[in-house]
């Protein structure tokens, strides 16, 4: 069996890999996790995406209007990484019998950073940490096809699957659009209104979804972004790639772990569906609804939705 123990949450880098997806490796990795689905329902999910153009004014983050600024930044602009760690709900991750373990980061070739929509300080952060701009379009995986064979990994549809994030709503937001663009043939277009978005969400995913940045919310000592809670909850990130999506999953299953050891999960008010009470699966009534990006010192002028820090 694929399965084995592993009861460190921290797992050493010499024994987690990822598993870099490209174009010429793509329908073979999507056949390694549909070898293993079965074994590993938990499924933490990080993306990049190349930061945000518009932002909302302070005086108007409520709920529809934060989706409204969500809806523009991922209509306008394109995924750069997804990150998946899959785990059996007990630290282990797959080994595919190998003493080490593997997460995935599948690199798109979508996004050009000399024509199309990005925040400059975004991208440049990301080329600190490694990201290339220049063979993502060479090399990289077409949407299009990622979303074909994500509809048959059984990472979709599946009643067994509990996805995991970190204030995911740029997440989920980017994972329904090119989903339901590939296969209700929309326009590459969230729903216009978050009744209708939170219900993609369902029909994606299903009902098994949380949010971190929401759970910590339960626990006073906790807040901040990612790096802040992880270390807030002492856990080894010595050999993390901070904003790379593969590495930044993993971060987030091991948070989500280390928390669900501190509680009864069946009693939080945190297990996550899509009603409008519990909308927190995508976050929209956090204070700061932004994913890990700082405010710009630039004081916003205009109601509702401003654009900002845009290049082509």
């Amino acid at each position: 069996m694929e399965r084995e123990s592993n009861n460190n949450m921290t797992l050493s880098c010499s024994f987690v890999m990822t598993r870099s997806v490209w174009s010429y490796n793509l329908e073979s990795e999507f056949e390694l996790i549909r070898s293993i689905i079965s074994l590993y329902p938990f499924i933490s999910m990080d993306t990049e995406f190349p930061g945000v153009v518009f932002r909302s004014h302070p005086a108007f983050r409520q709920l529809n209007n934060n989706y409204v600024v969500m809806k523009a930044n991922v209509d306008g602009m394109h995924l750069i990484q997804v990150g998946l760690t899959l785990s059996d709900g007990h630290d282990n991750l797959p080994t595919f019998g190998t003493s080490n373990r593997f997460i995935w980061e599948f690199n798109f070739c979508e996004f050009d950073v000399t024509h199309h929509p990005h925040d400059p300080h975004s991208i440049a952060l990301l080329r600190r940490q490694g990201i290339d701009f220049d063979k993502n379009p060479k090399f990289g995986v077409s949407i299009v096809r990622f979303a074909e064979l994500m509809m048959f990994s059984g990472l979709l549809y599946n009643n067994n699957i509990q996805w995991i994030a970190f204030h995911g709503a740029y997440d989920f937001g980017y994972m329904v659009k090119i989903l339901s663009q590939r296969f209700f043939y929309m326009q590459p277009f969230l729903p216009p209104n978050l009744c209708d978005f939170l219900q993609l969400v369902k029909f994606f995913f299903g009902y098994k979804v949380y949010d971190v940045k929401h759970l910590i919310r339960f626990f006073p000592n906790l807040h901040g972004g990612l790096d802040k809670v992880s270390e807030s909850l002492g856990l080894d990130n010595s050999c993390r790639k901070s904003h790379q999506a593969g590495s930044d999953s993993l971060v987030t299953l091991h948070m989500f772990g280390s928390l669900m050891k501190s509680v009864v999960v069946s009693y939080m008010p945190c297990r996550l569906g899509v009603t409008k009470e519990a909308c927190n699966i995508v976050d929209f009534d956090a204070e700061i609804f932004e994913k890990d990006i700082k405010e710009s010192p630039r004081k916003m002028q205009k109601p509702v939705v401003e654009r900002t820090c845009l290049s082509h």
